[in-house]
């Protein structure tokens, strides 16, 4: 049995479904769901994230998080995490990086956040040369060190809720079945206490959209980091107060239909960054800055020349593209976001500003 027939069938039986649970069975079903069926980044996957594209954007990430780690006195016990690791590629790549900051890795207690058995064989196949461990959520973190973590392209694939707003309150946005066939509906006007503060920059007809997932990781991440010292860099496509209809569906690398066949593609949403920051607090947030810029700072195109001297023809070729496409306004340098959390009494991590 299809994933398809079994949401037509639990909407048969119990009502229309919300956006945030059609894409938590989509994603996470056991059984039919994407992640747990399929092995989705590269090029034979259906997406390809920064980490793929070159080994200089986890490198920096990784020297980024061992100077904050020095800046803050560099603790001789922490939690180094990943949310959502993919392959594991972006912390080999860090810890490769930071093999000569001197104690950093051996300080090191190396946790993953991903609940995919599937992709911790990945995980593990990429790290074989490193001490890991996996835990299913963010608050099966340790409780009881200093936390320095870093999120790609995690939040943007968590549930989220669509509401439209209209002249008698918020309407949401939910997932039935007309003639057949899956389609998008809106349940009855209500009041969304936690959408007033939205009155202000919103019209009859506009889309905004909330994430209960992320605001109950980020609550947990910036109590963790402002209590016992640490930081966060969140990397994703999205904006600070997002606002329109973002959810879309990827299947081999180009837009598909969201309610095609469930199951069988990516879906994500733009990440609305100013909830985030506010849910992290007390932790402390810098500014919002463009991939592009970041990397900048940490000094990619320095590395980047490096890196290419000894190369030649196609590989030269490939290198140069891969930096183009991290950094590039046009590419992923303006898309992609990062937002760096830690302590209010600390300084920011480095390439980020408050």
């Amino acid at each position: 049995m299809s994933l398809e027939t079994l949401l037509k069938e639990r909407i048969a039986a119990s009502g229309p479904l919300t956006v945030a649970d059609y894409i938590a069975e989509a994603l996470l079903n056991p059984d039919h769901g994407y992640y747990p069926t399929r092995t989705p980044f590269g090029a034979a996957g259906d997406f390809t994230t920064a980490p793929e594209i070159s080994q200089m954007f986890g490198a920096l990430i990784g020297l980024c998080l061992a100077h904050s780690w020095m800046d803050q006195g560099a603790p001789a016990r922490f939690t180094l995490a990943e949310l959502g690791p993919g392959r594991g590629t972006l912390m080999a790549d860090a810890l490769r990086a930071t093999a000569r900051v001197p104690g950093f890795g051996a300080a090191a207690d190396i946790v993953l956040v991903e609940a995919s058995p599937q992709l911790r064989k990945a995980q593990a196949d990429t790290l074989d040369d490193f001490e890991v461990r996996w835990v299913d959520g963010a608050a099966d973190l340790p409780s009881d060190a200093p936390l320095w973590c870093v999120a790609n392209e995690f939040f943007d694939a968590l549930p989220i809720r669509q509401f439209v707003r209209d002249a008698d309150g918020w309407r949401e946005r939910c997932i039935g079945a007309q003639d057949g066939a899956l389609s998008f509906g809106l349940a009855p006007a209500g009041e969304q206490p936690q959408l007033n503060h939205r009155l202000e920059d919103t019209q009859d007809g506009d889309v905004v959209e909330t994430c209960a997932a992320a605001h109950a990781i980020l609550s947990e991440l910036g109590h963790r980091i402002n209590g016992r010292g640490g930081v966060a860099l969140i990397i994703d496509y999205g904006d600070w107060r997002a606002l329109g209809d973002t959810l879309q569906a990827v299947r081999g690398h180009e837009r598909a239909d969201l309610l095609d066949a469930p199951g069988t593609a990516d879906i994500t949403a733009h990440v609305d960054f100013e909830a985030l920051a506010q849910a992290a607090a007390p932790a402390a947030h810098t500014r919002l800055t463009p991939q592009g810029v970041f990397l900048e700072r940490l000094g990619i195109t320095a590395r980047a020349q490096a890196l290419a001297k000894p190369l030649e023809g196609a590989a030269l070729e490939t290198h140069v593209a891969a930096h183009r496409r991290l950094t590039h306004p046009d590419e992923m340098g303006n898309l992609f976001k990062v937002l760096g959390l830690f302590p209010a009494t600390a300084a920011p991590p480095p390439g980020l500003s408050t």
